[in-house]
């Protein structure tokens, strides 16, 4: 499995070369419309009749074919990420989630996106048709009007396709990031997962019982999991659809992974009794019993390829399109429609071509998923991962670091003077001694960074006072 290493630059691949080929209708209307013109030639007004029919029918052939050739590109778009590079599943969910989103707007006033394009470009072609048919019925021969409902016809086909491939590409989407497994597999799944973790408790809680030492010392982390985390993992690492009685290895493994138990034991000697100096003193022993929890969901980056990496991201940020399968995840909420905060940066701030360069490349990921480890679009984003993957892409020279490298990395600056384009660093948001979260500096006391999912905050908030460490400028 290939990881970016600290100093190392993401590849980026070449640009799109997609092509967009003209509108046949573009090509020969205008050519049908003079040889029609041409054969009545000896008639002015059916001439003048034509004529008027080919401009008021090319007014509307050019608004249908605008808007054709957008959705052409938009469907180009969605096979390209940022700055020309190759897409990737997470990138394209995003893409297609704004069509959803268009479609659910529209759904919600009582219409759909496709009927209201119909609809308003019908009206301007029937309005401009009935121009044509009353200019010609004034004058010889109804040429224009034949003319003008071809092109209608033809115009209401190009709609209906691209219309089409809009409602493919959203059944594409959803199908490509919903859970495939069957609803008793996934339950088992988690059901399993959760037998073993109330096993190892019963070991902790009766520890004492169980064994003979003349001291106990605990330090237990939280015994738990996220559901939607395990099944995301399962699906991804699988490959798509599986079995419950196919992923209890897996399960175990994961487990193992997860949950760390160390016992330590120390024998001291005792000092003789004064009473019974004949007797040999008996030893005294104790132990030291540490679990580690390592975080289920820091587990994927040290396991998976970048493709099942991917996969993953992707099942995370729409929990398999089944919320309803584990209500009581602490996930519910954070994925859903406009799950991330958004913020309108002054424009005065955006003056900074460097800062508004930073912001550009940044905000094009909002409401990508946290992935530990991730350091890529295709990947999505740990914290560190994102702000380097700006900063690479916006001026600077970063590699692949960690936020306490970023820190290192940067000049502190009072709180007073930190400005738009700052770094802002957070210490105590997991266990690690060093700095462990970092965001960028917006201004006004706001910071983009990546959450869960990538988002913007208020540094005002008493979650990131207390874990807040400095500011840092980029040389």
């Amino acid at each position: 499995m290939s990881k970016l290493q600290p100093g190392e630059i993401p590849t980026r691949k070449g640009p799109s070369k997609l092509r967009h080929e003209p509108l046949p209708e573009q090509i020969n209307v205008s050519g049908q419309l003079h040889r029609k013109v041409e054969e009545e030639d000896e008639n002015n007004s059916a001439v003048e009749a034509a004529d008027r029919g080919e401009e008021l029918a090319a007014d509307g052939i050019r608004d249908v074919s605008h808007r054709v050739e957008k959705t052409r590109e938009r469907r180009g778009q969605a096979n390209t990420g940022p700055e020309g590079q190759q897409s990737n599943p997470i990138s394209r969910f995003h893409q297609k989630q704004q069509i959803k989103r268009s479609y659910a707007k529209a759904k919600a006033s009582g219409e759909t996106v496709a009927g209201n394009d119909v609809r308003s470009v019908i009206e301007r072609v029937v309005e401009k048709t009935k121009d044509t048919v009353h200019y010609v019925t004034h004058n010889r021969k109804g040429v224009a009007i034949v003319l003008a409902l071809f092109m209608l016809l033809s115009m209401l086909s190009n709609i209906v396709s691209s219309c089409s491939l809009m409602i493919q590409g959203i059944g594409s989407s959803i199908a490509g990031s919903t859970y495939p497994s069957a609803d008793a597999d996934m339950l088992g799944a988690e059901a399993a997962y959760c037998a073993m973790e109330a096993a190892l408790k019963r070991d902790l809680d009766n520890y004492e019982r169980d064994h003979d030492y003349d001291e106990y010392e605990f330090e237990l982390d939280e015994i738990k999991h996220d559901p939607y985390v395990l099944i995301s993992t399962l699906t991804a690492l699988h490959g798509g659809e599986w079995t419950l009685s196919e992923v209890q290895g897996t399960l175990q493994m994961l487990f193992d992974r997860q949950y760390t138990l160390t016992e330590t034991v120390t024998t001291t000697a005792a000092q003789p009794d004064p009473e019974h100096p004949d007797e040999d003193p008996s030893e005294q022993k104790s132990v030291k019993v540490k679990l580690k929890n390592n975080d289920l969901s820091h587990l994927q980056y040290e396991i998976m390829s970048d493709e099942q990496l991917s996969r993953y991201s992707v099942y995370m940020a729409t929990l398999g399109n089944r919320s309803d399968l584990f209500p009581g995840s602490e996930y519910i909420g954070r994925y859903g429609e406009g799950s991330y905060i958004k913020y309108d940066i002054p424009p005065a701030a955006l003056e900074d071509e460097k800062f508004a360069a930073m912001i550009t490349e940044a905000e094009k990921y909002l409401g990508y998923p946290y992935v530990w480890g991730g350091s890529s679009p295709s990947t999505s984003f740990d914290c560190s991962g994102f702000v380097c993957w700006v900063l690479n892409h916006s001026g600077w020279n970063v590699g692949r670091t960690t936020a306490q490298g970023l820190c290192d990395y940067c000049t502190p600056v009072r709180a007073s003077d930190a400005r738009p384009g700052d770094l802002v660093f957070f210490i105590g948001t997991y266990d690690t001694p060093d700095v462990s979260h970092v965001g960028i500096y917006v201004g006004n006391n706001m910071m983009i960074q990546c959450g869960d999912p990538i988002t913007y905050s208020n540094l005002n908030s008493t979650y990131w006072q207390e874990h807040l460490y400095c500011y840092g400028r980029l040389p």
